[in-house]
């Protein structure tokens, strides 16, 4: 371990406001983003779609966990992590030793934000379907993870980083 950490980890299902609120979390406390998906698709050179329906998802899943133990050991500043990560025994194993924000939200309003985003692999076909079931299953492992959790369900990406500054102390 360098020494060097994340200065919060931001999970949550698909809809939650993830990459937005990382993004300006960042910006207001000086430090750079990060985002876990993006960092499998520089390294795999396609897209974390492609990869599912060219390689399937266990693939991905490995490529996944590898690219969040990396970004936790190296990166220090904001980092978000796929709304899938949290199912990886491994990551949440590591996610003990670090400040991690839930980012949650109702499955109308992640149905809504979703809309029909065709780049979210495991939403193809009933999106509002898959979406909650996606959730039931994945919500106690956010819950599991989480230093706190903040409710985005009718907040601006503005207002949940002001949440999230707040349980930060800052």
């Amino acid at each position: 371990m360098t020494g060097t950490r994340p200065v919060v980890v931001v999970v949550g299902p698909p809809g939650a406001g993830k990459t937005t609120v990382a993004g300006l979390l960042a910006d207001r406390l000086g430090v750079q983003v990060r985002d876990t998906d993006q960092d499998v698709e520089a390294a795999e050179g396609e897209s974390v779609q492609d990869i599912f329906v060219g390689r399937g998802e266990p693939v991905f899943r490995r490529l996944e966990a590898a690219a969040v133990a990396e970004a936790l050991r190296t990166h220090d500043g904001v980092l978000a992590l796929g709304g899938g990560a949290v199912m990886d025994d491994g990551t949440r194993a590591l996610l003990a030793d670090h400040v991690v924000a839930h980012l949650d939200v109702g499955l109308a309003q992640a149905a809504a934000r979703v809309g029909m985003n065709s780049g979210r692999p495991l939403l193809l076909g009933n999106i509002r379907g898959q979406l909650k079931a996606l959730m039931d299953s994945r919500r106690p492992l956010y819950n599991e993870v989480a230093t706190f959790t903040v409710d985005t369900n009718d907040l601006s990406p503005d207002q949940v980083v002001d949440r999230v500054l707040a349980e930060l102390g800052r």
